[in-house]
């Protein structure tokens, strides 16, 4: 057995041994924190002063440190990447799809176009329009699209239950222009200022994605007196435009008034930048945009929000705040109006 082997075993022992251990001390001495205490591998941190509820976040960190040996152990993370396999297998099954019926004079999608393009750079060795390239690029739209589209409007609602004052403006204008005998529309949207600023207003509150993707600097570059060599890994920091009090009167609060000009019609603003900016900046802002307002005003048109009996207000601040701003897990109602 080879060296990387053997202390591969080593450290899956030494895991196993603490983590029994970490589960008999709670058992011991209830679920109040445990004094810290030497450890023979300092890397690992102290597992003796493991918490059930920090079970996940722990496991995670460890799979970035033992990816190998995390392999081998149960836990969410099997869950978690069965997940991914799936959404993948999807995808795969759809492109397969796809290919059995394309037509080159019929593109019906980004999937038949980048098919189109595989079969004029067939012959080309160099090319990256592959089907392992199709499946990632696909997954990758899929995944950006559904995760961030779902978890805005669920923070969405949840904002606009704590401001039920602009929440009735909404109700207002979706009756004045849309009225309740057929749906909302892609062409409502610019009949309906008032909430098309409210959405941008939303998403400048929540702060989805603050950091925002990384970027890589292609050629050395000079911003304000500092030089950024060219391979340098570059996070925009979309938090500190979105949050910019030179750009927005009030950026620490929900404020619709922001994208508003004083004879109440929509008004952009340059600091406006969710999506990022740039030529890089999400392909899927157009979709996004046009999805949070259908879904946002199909909703409102037939419901009012409401706290659940008993609750009076919930805590808006993230239950998760790192690469993205997760919103904490709470209960509404749907009052129909």
């Amino acid at each position: 057995m080879d060296l990387l082997g053997s202390a591969t075993i080593f450290l899956a022992i030494c895991l196993a041994c603490l983590f029994v251990l970490s589960a008999w001390r709670r058992k011991i001495y209830g679920t109040k924190n445990l004094p810290p205490g030497p450890m023979p591998l300092p890397i690992i941190g102290n597992f003796l002063e493991l918490k059930a509820k920090n079970v996940s976040e722990s496991l995670r960190r460890l799979y970035n440190i033992f990816p190998r040996i995390m392999d081998l152990l149960p836990g969410p993370h099997k869950t978690f990447f069965k997940n991914l396999h799936d959404v993948q297998a999807f995808i795969s099954k759809r492109v397969k799809a796809h290919e059995e019926t394309f037509d080159p004079n019929v593109l019906r999608d980004y999937v038949d176009a980048f098919l189109l393009k595989m079969e004029q750079e067939k012959h080309n060795p160099q090319t990256e329009f592959t089907r392992e390239n199709l499946a990632m690029t696909v997954y990758d739209i899929f995944i950006a699209g559904t995760e961030t589209g779902s978890t805005s409007l669920r923070y969405f609602l949840l904002v606009l239950l704590e401001h039920p004052d602009v929440e009735a403006k909404i109700h207002a204008e979706i009756d004045r222009t849309i009225g309740r005998d057929r749906l909302p529309s892609i062409k409502d949207r610019i009949e309906m200022p008032y909430t098309e600023a409210v959405i941008h207003e939303l998403q400048r509150y929540i702060d989805l994605i603050p950091l925002g993707l990384t970027r890589l600097v292609q050629k050395e570059t000079q911003i304000r007196g500092y030089t950024i060599p060219k391979g340098s890994t570059i996070y925009p920091i979309l938090s500190s435009a979105l949050h910019d009090s030179n750009q927005f009167e009030n950026p620490r609060k929900f404020c619709p008034e922001h994208f508003l000009d004083d004879k109440g019609a929509f008004k952009k603003n340059s600091a406006d930048m969710p999506f990022s900016a740039g030529k890089r900046n999400c392909l899927g802002e157009g979709l996004a945009r046009m999805q949070l307002f259908l879904f946002l005003t199909t909703i409102l048109q037939s419901f009012r929000l409401k706290h659940p009996p008993g609750v009076t207000q919930i805590d808006l601040t993230p239950d998760v705040s790192g690469f993205g701003n997760i919103p904490r897990p709470h209960l509404l109602c749907f009052v129909p109006r």
